[in-house]
């Protein structure tokens, strides 16, 4: 089975520059605290290295 990673936004995007906000928006990260799940493959983990000021990975 596929690893799952569990994506958290820890920080606001309020003040980040565009590519930042479309990169958690595109995660499906909309709101503080806000925790969604995707597959671990290379363009998630490339978003994830992107914005990884903001948000805080666990693996499953």
């Amino acid at each position: 089975m596929a690893k799952k990673l569990a994506i958290t936004l820890k920080k606001s995007v309020i003040g980040r520059p565009e590519d930042q906000r479309i990169t958690v928006k595109t995660l499906g990260l909309r709101k503080l605290h806000q925790t969604v799940v995707h597959n671990d493959n290379s363009a998630i983990r490339g978003m994830i290295n992107k914005v990884s000021h903001l948000v805080k990975v666990e693996e499953q």
